[in-house]
């Protein structure tokens, strides 16, 4: 792979009870292990930055999809749920849900554009195969 774009960001401090920031200065915020994982909460946390990256990455395959197809796909969102919890071996795990809106197009034609976003976005190839990815295309 030749880089086009290389995000830079570091964390200090405790782990997850610490802090991350880019390089470029764009981002900087504590994290906080939440209060269902025994810490403090209150802050953010690696699932909430992954959710927020990977809807992005995402929505954008998805509106590349929709390019490519000719259709409209104005209003759309993705929502994510990033979960982390214990596999069998007693490991933390992260499994993803992910919600395609596109509204006022038609179920059938809604999923085909997702299932095509899930071909081609960046975060979907890296996690495929590794962990649960569901992806729910919502009915309008």
């Amino acid at each position: 792979m030749e880089p086009i774009y290389t995000a830079e960001a570091l964390a200090t401090g405790d782990g997850r009870n610490g802090h991350v920031a880019t390089a470029d200065g764009l981002f900087d915020a504590d994290l906080k292990v939440p209060t269902e994982m025994g810490g403090p909460g209150g802050g953010l946390n690696p699932e909430d930055l992954f959710a927020a990256g990977y809807s992005a990455c995402f929505h954008g395959a998805l509106q590349a999809a929709a390019r490519a197809e000719k259709i409209d796909v104005d209003g759309s969102s993705v929502g994510s749920r990033v979960h982390i919890g214990k596999n069998e071996a007693g490991d933390l795990q992260l499994a993803v849900e992910l919600e395609v809106v596109i509204p006022g197009l038609e179920h059938d034609k809604a999923q085909a554009l997702a299932d095509a976003a899930n071909q081609i976005c960046p975060y979907s190839r890296a996690t495929r195969g590794n962990i649960d990815v569901t992806i729910t295309v919502a009915d309008d």
